[in-house]
């Protein structure tokens, strides 16, 4: 009995196959799992995807769509956008066989010393920007346009709003997102990138304007500062809420280009756009660029470099 040897076209040479596979590898893998800009478009997809659910989902059960402006809506909105994006994260975690807490927002440092840290110090710069705008003449704090027991319900609803704005915006742009771009390129090149995604994303509110979308660049650098030097977002998630509190709350003042609804007084204004920041806020007066180089020494000066600290979320480093 005779056997015939296999043509050359009926059989795949031995060494293409593992050349094939290596090239695959090379293309999709990295010394640390799946490379950095195919993680971040696979995030972004899932992101999309629920996003897209929870808000079908929200539709269905007949939620609130009220005036875009209340913080009924405000609550809404933010809420399900943290819960998409920060879900999307736990999926990646999932993959990357990693806990979710390196991505920023680590369980057992919710809501503690860092975050309450950041309300006060939102706060004091919010209080020392509109200071400055009021001592130059350009701001006036009105009349009280709500009373009683309903200026603390209003005020209640805001802080949850604002609380979620924070931990929404933070997440997005300085949680998944960074620590997949820091991984390919290292941290400041990463925080440039999405500093300047933030402030373009800030384009599309009705008052916003250049300046007032360079601020917003300028103020996700210093939040990439706090995570650099804190170790995880908590710090500026309670920075943020409390700055944005303030603007719309306490002096009832436009909001990255935003005139939310139920404030605290009639507050107005008045004079050149360079010093109040006309319709953007006072994110977009001049006074914002020096409050917020202040509040660039203060975490400097409160969170000295410390390797350790800064090791102790991923998005300090490269994972």
């Amino acid at each position: 009995m005779t056997t015939e040897s296999p043509t050359p076209s009926s059989q795949t040479p031995a060494s293409e196959a593992p050349r094939g596979e290596a090239l695959l590898s090379r293309i999709f893998l990295g010394p640390s799992g799946l490379r950095a800009g195919w993680s971040l478009l696979l995030y972004l997809g899932f992101w999309l995807l629920l996003e897209y659910a929870f808000g079908a989902v929200v539709q269905l059960a007949g939620g609130f769509r009220g005036n875009p402006k209340s913080p009924e809506s405000v609550v809404l909105d933010e809420l399900l956008s943290f819960l998409s994006s920060y879900a999307a994260a736990v999926l990646m975690a999932r993959l990357e066989r990693r806990r979710v807490g390196v991505y920023g927002l680590p369980f057992g440092q919710a809501f503690g010393r860092l975050f309450w840290l950041g309300m006060v110090l939102g706060l004091g710069e919010v209080s020392l920007l509109v200071g400055l705008i009021a001592a130059s003449g350009g701001y006036s704090f009105g009349t009280l346009v709500v009373h009683g027991a309903r200026m603390f319900d209003w005020a209640a609803l805001w802080a949850v709003g604002f609380v979620l704005v924070g931990l929404s915006e933070e997440f997005q742009f300085r949680g998944y997102s960074q620590y997949a771009l820091t991984r390919g390129i290292g941290f400041w090149p990463a925080a440039l990138c999405l500093s300047l995604a933030f402030g373009a994303a800030h384009l599309g509110n009705p008052g916003e304007g250049i300046f007032g979308a360079a601020n917003v660049a300028v103020t996700g650098l210093v939040f990439a500062f706090a995570l650099r030097r804190s170790g995880n977002l908590w710090l500026g998630v309670g920075w943020h809420a409390s700055f944005d509190f303030g603007e719309t709350f306490l002096f009832s003042v436009p909001n990255s280009g935003f005139v939310f609804d139920q404030h605290l007084s009639s507050a107005a204004l008045h004079g050149k756009t360079w010093l109040t920041g006309g319709t953007v806020g006072p994110e977009g007066s001049v006074f914002s660029f020096l409050t917020l180089g202040i509040s660039a020494l203060l975490i400097h000066y409160l969170f000295p470099a410390n390797r350790e600290a800064q090791e102790a979320g991923v998005n300090a480093r490269p994972g």
